[in-house]
């Protein structure tokens, strides 16, 4: 079963660069989205074998989550519950069989890191929706996670370290996290392979390849024998983001 995650950075302008023949290309069972950018009725994308589910922000043309499935789930949510989160659209859950599935896209600590006191928030909250829904049958989450959780995780650690990020306080987050009993897959499968799957727009930096990796599929540990393989698509372009995969037996 193939799951490809994308932070696509505005749908309508990722199509105009090829969205359609990149996702009718990886042929994935689920195909999540990160950052869309927008509201209903802005852009019409149907895929035959395709069901498709949306989250809007209140604000136009910022942040927005969705996903196409080709497997029709048992139920879907929009959020996690919690009103202050539950307004910019970063959150999908697809109910399946055997598994949860959870598109994200993490809030930014932003300039001079003056949303870190709200991510810190909701890091905390997220996590126990994540154990929440653990508790009844595995997780898989993926997106846009806003955090190089280890220094091989991007290109400058150094000069990056108080950084939108890669704060300790985000990276030590994401460690509470893995240590709740989830699994970050690439490093899994690739404990030092050097891959990233963002790279900003300035300064030429993904021809330089001066990238972070922040896009992950996050899976409860006890699915790991299921991991079969973890991609990074550096080759696509369409986005300042790269689509990541993953595939489970």
């Amino acid at each position: 079963m193939r799951f490809i995650s994308w932070n696509v950075n505005g749908l309508r302008a990722c199509e105009g660069k090829g969205f359609s023949e990149v996702f009718r290309a990886l042929d994935a069972d689920f195909f999540c989205l990160q950052e869309t950018k927008m509201q209903a009725g802005q852009l019409d994308l149907q895929y035959e074998g395709y069901q498709s589910f949306w989250n809007y922000a209140d604000k136009k043309g910022y942040s927005g989550t969705a996903v196409f499935t080709r497997h029709t789930p048992l139920n879907v949510t929009y959020g996690i519950g919690i009103d202050e989160h539950d307004h910019e659209g970063r959150v999908i859950t697809l109910e399946m069989d055997d598994f949860f599935l959870v598109t994200v896209y993490v809030p930014n600590a932003q300039d001079e890191l003056k949303r870190l006191d709200y991510r810190m928030r909701w890091e905390d909250d997220f996590l126990a929706y994540i154990k929440s829904l653990d508790a009844k049958k595995p997780v898989i989450v993926c997106g846009d996670l806003n955090v190089a959780h280890q220094e091989i995780d991007l290109k400058n650690p150094k000069t990056n370290r108080r950084n939108p990020g890669f704060t300790d306080e985000e990276r030590g987050k994401f460690t509470t996290w893995l240590e709740s009993g989830f699994t970050d897959t690439f490093r899994h499968l690739f404990p030092e392979q050097v891959t990233y799957s963002w790279w900003s727009y300035r300064f030429r930096a993904r021809e330089k390849n001066i990238g972070w990796r922040i896009d992950y599929f996050v899976t409860s540990k006890r699915i790991d024998d299921r991991i079969a393989d973890a991609k990074i698509h550096t080759e696509i372009m369409g986005s300042d983001h790269c689509p990541v995969e993953l595939v489970l037996q």
